[in-house]
């Protein structure tokens, strides 16, 4: 889906590029406007998604969940990002540890590296360059809603397979791949 819709007023000092704290506070703001989130279509079967004007040239988007559904282990490679639930609930599962920014293909993973943070709506995570994640709606019968924000601009999204403490990578999407 191509919509775009513009992005919420900003002040004159989201012309520098914006700090993880900005992007978070530009998602909670923009997860605050029900009328925006309202007009998201929703999709049974996928997620759906429409990009948004971020602030300080950073890239953010809009994105409805379907029940059962999530985004699978990946990273935003270098760009730093916030996203904030803006209707029903997400859970993040994380990686508490800097992996190898590159030549590597399989990873033993050491315990106590896990993390979980439940995100019912208003609630949402900022996060640094490299950060390992995975994203779902474990509802059974509910969408949410989210709202995301990367700067730079995502380069790249790596996407992993985890069984166990082994990760292993696994495909890197470059932006024509989801636009």
């Amino acid at each position: 889906m191509s919509v775009s819709f513009p992005a919420p007023a900003r002040s004159a000092a989201a012309t520098a590029a914006p700090t993880q704290a900005a992007l978070l506070d530009f998602v909670r703001r923009t997860a605050a406007d029900a009328e925006l989130i309202a007009s998201l279509p929703l999709d049974p079967e996928g997620r759906t998604w429409v990009r948004l004007a971020g602030p300080g040239g950073s890239e953010a988007w809009l994105i409805g969940w379907p029940p059962a559904t999530g985004t699978g282990w990946h990273d935003h490679a270098e760009s730093t990002g916030a996203f904030v639930t803006a209707a029903g609930e997400l859970t993040e599962n994380s990686l508490a540890v800097r992996l190898p920014t590159d030549g590597w293909r399989t990873l033993e993973l050491t315990d106590g590296v896990d993390r979980e943070h439940r995100l019912p709506a208003g609630k949402g995570r900022a996060f640094g360059r490299h950060h390992v994640h995975e994203v779902l709606n474990e509802s059974s019968d509910r969408h949410a809603v989210s709202v995301h924000a990367y700067y730079p601009p995502l380069p790249q999204i790596r996407r992993y397979s985890r069984s166990g403490r082994v990760l292993r990578l696994e495909q890197v999407e470059r932006p024509e791949d989801w636009q």
